[in-house]
C-alpha cells in the first residue's frame, strides 16, 4: 500500500475564531500553532501546508503567568551598532500593537522556512473583539486553559 500524500487542491481550510482574553499566552499560542499547521487533519503532511485559518481576537487581554509581564522581553535591533531595544511583554502588551505579542509566539512555533511563513500569513491577531472576517463564517474553537482570577 502507497503511503497518502495531499494535493494541493485537495486541502480545505477552515476558519476558526478564537478568544484570547484570559487564555494563558503559551497554552493559546501552541493550540493556534497545531491549527495553522494543520496537525489536527488525518490528512496532515509535513511538507504540505495543509493547515486552516485562525482569527484571535481580545489579543490585549490574554493572560500571562508568573512574573512573565515584567520579566519576559521582545528585543529588536535596529541593525546599526547599538541599535539593540528591549521591551517587556507588559510593556508591548499595553503598547499601540498588543497583538504583536500572539503574533510572535505563535511564529515562533512554524517552521523557519517559506512553507512557516506560508503558515503564518493564515494568522490573523486583532487587539480588540471585532474582525472582518464574518463573511468567511469562522467557527468558535474553544481553549480550556483559561487563568483563574
Amino acid at each position: 500500500m502507497r503511503t497518502y500524500s495531499p494535493k494541493a487542491g485537495e486541502v480545505t481550510r477552515a476558519w476558526h475564531v478564537i478568544d484570547a482574553e484570559d487564555v494563558v499566552l503559551g497554552r493559546l499560542s501552541t493550540q493556534a500553532a497545531l491549527l495553522l499547521r494543520g496537525k489536527h487533519k488525518p490528512t496532515y503532511a509535513p511538507h504540505l501546508d495543509t493547515g486552516d485559518f485562525v482569527v484571535i481576537v481580545n489579543a490585549e487581554k490574554v493572560a500571562l503567568t508568573g512574573k512573565k509581564r515584567d520579566q519576559a522581553f521582545h528585543y529588536r535591533h535596529s541593525g546599526y551598532p547599538g541599535g539593540l531595544r528591549k521591551q517587556s511583554l507588559g510593556q508591548v502588551l499595553d503598547s499601540k500593537h498588543p497583538e504583536r505579542v500572539l503574533e510572535k509566539a505563535i511564529q515562533g512555533m512554524l517552521p523557519k522556512n517559506k512553507l512557516g511563513r506560508a503558515m503564518g500569513k493564515k494568522l490573523k491577531v486583532y487587539a480588540g473583539p471585532e474582525h472582518p472576517h464574518a463573511a468567511q463564517n469562522p467557527q468558535p474553537y474553544q481553549i480550556n486553559a483559561k487563568v483563574e482570577k
